[in-house]
């Protein structure tokens, strides 16, 4: 059902390099690369992750109240795309740890910019 997410960036470069090492573990590249927006995923035809210097040419912010998920299939994914997104600059918003019991399982960071990411896995 989702295409792709896109997240505001204030530094496109960083942007790109700090999200493609995120998910290399994963199988994920820059499949396209444009002068101000940028795709990160394992194929076009799978859901991506865009980020871009926002369109109106205003400085980036994180929304309120708006996060994004993802799913690297395992807790101990979890656990080890939350460490990476920390060594590559992201910010602790909620260290790894079993949200609701038995069925919830979740790490949240910030990136640079604040936008806010969590890594879980349901089980």
């Amino acid at each position: 059902m989702i295409n792709y997410v896109t997240l505001g960036v204030s530094d496109l470069a960083a942007a790109k390099t700090f999200y493609s090492q995120l998910f290399a573990d994963q199988g994920a590249k820059i499949l396209m690369d444009m002068e101000r927006i940028s795709f990160i995923g394992k194929s076009m035809a799978e859901p991506m992750l865009a980020v871009c210097i926002p369109f109106n040419q205003a400085p980036a912010q994180a929304g309120n109240g708006t996060m994004v998920s993802f799913a690297p299939g395992s807790k101990e994914a979890v656990d080890s795309m939350y460490n990476k997104a920390i060594t590559l600059g992201a910010s602790c918003d909620g260290a790894p740890g079993q949200r609701i019991p038995n069925m919830f399982y979740g790490a949240y960071v910030k990136d640079v910019d604040g936008n806010k990411l969590c890594f879980s896995h349901f089980g």
